[in-house]
């Protein structure tokens, strides 16, 4: 008879560290925000502007730097998008007038992704819906320091993630 999956804290250390009921509600919550949060955003910003999630999310941090340039590894980094990724998306925006590429004039082995007046625009216009939605879908559900809470979880994760864990 196989045995019961057993709490994490009671597993030995050769058997898997089983879900408690808590543990395995909270995962299950956090994995529906994973999969339905950016399908909506994608949706809103494909219905309201033809843009994917992560193309407004390159523009926008394009947008926040001074010059509106960023060296590409920059960018991938920011976006957590590998170079690869960012590289097609980069000539998808490219294509539609919306950024440019130019070699990095300091160190021409990097190349640098600048945000063009057009692609400017075109965050304009999408940023105020795009801000509308996630303000009604994430930012409106919690009070200032569930926000804070909120945050600090996220950025705990983040780090979790990044160092391979």
């Amino acid at each position: 008879m196989a045995s019961t999956p057993r709490p994490s804290d009671k597993a030995p250390p050769d058997e898997p560290r089983w879900l408690s009921a808590e543990e395995q509600a909270t995962w299950r919550a956090l994995a529906g925000v994973m999969v339905k949060g950016p399908w909506a955003l994608e949706c809103q910003l494909q219905r309201d502007a033809g843009l994917s999630f992560i193309e407004y999310h390159a523009l926008a941090r394009l947008s926040e730097d001074p010059r509106h340039t960023l060296r590409m590894s920059t960018l991938a980094e920011l976006t957590h998008a590998s170079l690869s990724r960012l590289s097609h998306l980069v000539k998808r925006l490219e294509a539609r007038g919306f950024l440019r590429r130019e070699p990095d004039p300091t160190d021409g082995r990097f190349t640098n992704a600048i945000l063009t007046k057009t692609g400017y625009e075109k965050l304009a216009a999408t940023a105020p819906e795009h801000v509308k939605t996630v303000r009604s879908l994430v930012i409106d559900c919690f009070n200032a320091e569930e926000l804070l809470q909120l945050r600090d979880s996220c950025e705990r994760l983040l780090s979790q993630f990044e160092s391979g864990r």
